[in-house]
């Protein structure tokens, strides 16, 4: 018996890995976060018992997962995005251990991915931008020491902010001395589902587009030169006269 925390993707439901999709369709148990994941991503399953976790705590998650490992059937756990990145599977991770319950992580396409794709964008380019940071915004959970906003935005490059657009007009402010007012920024809400929508914008003028469109939940905010660069240099990987193993 084996508990699979599964990436479903973005929204789209052909995001999901192929081998996601087979443990969905075999698992006797799937618990799925119906909050973020859309139902059409379980299509074509045989499970005895479809749950979603949006309705419970962590401790009756837990309980069900001892059932069917009682029982010695396989669980389905499956999360949005990448289940290791803001999906709250450690605790369950760390319940399962103590249980000596085995479990699986199957990846998912990310947030993060599914809005460079539908920005036509690539995150990181030659003299632009190497490094991309994922992070969030401190509302509720705070950030631990060494992590505050400011010092990540310090770095300048690619940012990608999790949870933050009900704070925009707080996180702009720390990110313009770091950035500059003329930054693009992008704001992407419910990336990949059929009603998907974003604002593209400067720094300068991004909290009035965001507010005109209403986007209150469920959205990415992504920041950079990056997103309107075409002063870069070429990778080294394409260009003529650079040899590698295989382009003697």
């Amino acid at each position: 018996m084996t508990v699979y925390f599964i990436g479903a993707g973005p929204g789209d439901p052909e995001l999901i890995t192929v081998k996601g999709q087979r443990l969905i369709r075999r698992c006797p148990l799937i618990i799925y976060a119906g909050s973020l994941v859309p139902a059409a991503v379980l299509e074509g399953h045989n499970a005895e018992q479809v749950i979603n976790s949006a309705e419970l705590h962590l401790e009756q998650i837990i309980e069900h997962i001892k059932s069917a490992h009682g029982k010695g059937q396989d669980v389905a756990r499956v999360h949005s995005g990448d289940p290791s990145l803001y999906g709250a599977i450690g605790e369950q991770i760390r319940c399962l251990r103590e249980l000596a319950i085995p479990f699986e992580i199957i990846p998912g396409v990310t947030a993060t991915a599914a809005c460079a794709a539908l920005l036509g964008v690539e995150l990181t380019l030659p003299d632009v931008a190497q490094s991309v940071i994922l992070t969030r915004y401190a509302d509720k959970t705070a950030m631990p020491p060494g992590e505050t906003f400011a010092s990540l935005a310090a770095h300048g490059t690619t940012m990608a902010v999790h949870l933050g657009v009900n704070h925009l007009e707080k996180i702009v402010a720390q990110l313009l001395p770091h950035y500059g007012a003329d930054c693009p920024i992008a704001v992407v809400h419910r990336a990949s589902w059929p009603d998907q929508d974003w604002v593209l914008g400067t720094l300068d003028d991004i909290v009035g587009k965001v507010q005109a469109k209403g986007f209150r939940r469920t959205a990415l905010i992504l920041v950079g030169r990056v997103l309107a660069s075409d002063s870069f240099g070429e990778s080294s990987l394409y260009r003529a006269g650079h040899a590698h193993l295989y382009r003697p």
